[in-house]
């Protein structure tokens, strides 16, 4: 069996976002890059098939040379090997244009199943995965806390308000997996994992090496560009009432209607 992981590398959740001059895009000067918190779910998922399956499992992504850094991570946790797209080309590309490089590097690979995040924590978009599999016109399973596999078929546990439902969807087929740490609780990379991920294989390819056009993905085939961007406005301090608790609340009453006109 075959597993491949789409990983993507996002700025850390803790680190300070300024935007870039052109008003349209952060400035990347200063982060400290990571990989999607999601697609660590996915990883765990698929190197819990490698122990149980005997599955072999592929890292793929997409972006500039420092990606290599997050693919490595995920092979010193045991991922068997990594393949990067790397080129100037998919700069600027939207969520439909990234899915167009990943399905295409994905016909390159034998899979049996495609796990990822089912959202990036910068974008926060939540449809490459689900646009990676319409593309290559397999089942899409989205946010799982169990996979099993038989009979040419995989089954999926997702939440649901209160209750669980399962899924089934024959192989090949794409599942995400969304906010569940309790459940599948990445592992940590050990210095011996460390160690042999600089050895494992870890593939550069082009648009070109997968058939693509330089007109097919970037910015000049996207049909969503960001306009513009701004940081939320500061908050006000908070005010604080004094006074008997009777006295607070009648005049918490009173600003909420008067000033906050919220009631």
């Amino acid at each position: 069996m075959n597993v491949v992981v789409l990983l993507k590398q996002v700025p850390d959740t803790e680190t300070k976002i300024r935007i870039s001059g052109d008003g349209k895009s952060i400035d990347t000067s200063d982060i400290k890059w990571i990989m999607n918190p999601y697609d660590e779910y996915a990883v765990e998922a698929a190197l819990r098939l490698q122990g149980s399956a005997g599955a072999k499992v592929t890292i793929l992504s997409m972006g500039p040379e420092r990606v290599v850094e997050s693919i490595r991570t995920a092979l010193a946790m045991g991922a068997d090997q990594g393949v990067l797209v790397d080129d100037p080309g998919t700069e600027g590309s939207d969520a439909l244009g990234k899915a167009q490089v990943l399905a295409a590097a994905l016909r390159s690979l034998e899979f049996d199943l495609v796990f990822c995040g089912h959202r990036a924590v910068d974008d926060d978009e939540n449809q490459v995965g689900i646009m990676v599999a319409e593309l290559l016109g397999i089942p899409h399973l989205g946010l799982a806390v169990s996979v099993e596999i038989e009979d040419g078929k995989v089954k999926i546990q997702r939440p649901i308000e209160g209750a669980r439902v399962t899924l089934e969807g024959v192989l090949p087929a794409l599942v995400t997996f969304g906010g569940a740490h309790a459940v599948w609780n990445p592992r940590y990379a050990s210095l011996p994992g460390i160690m042999k991920a600089k050895k494992k294989p870890l593939e550069t390819k082009t648009i070109a090496d997968l058939g693509l056009a330089p007109e097919d993905v970037g910015v000049q085939a996207a049909k969503v560009k960001v306009t513009a961007m701004e940081l939320p406005a500061e908050r006000q301090a908070g005010r604080k009432l004094e006074g008997e608790t009777a006295d607070k609340a009648k005049e918490l009453v009173r600003l909420l209607h008067e000033e906050a006109k919220v009631i």
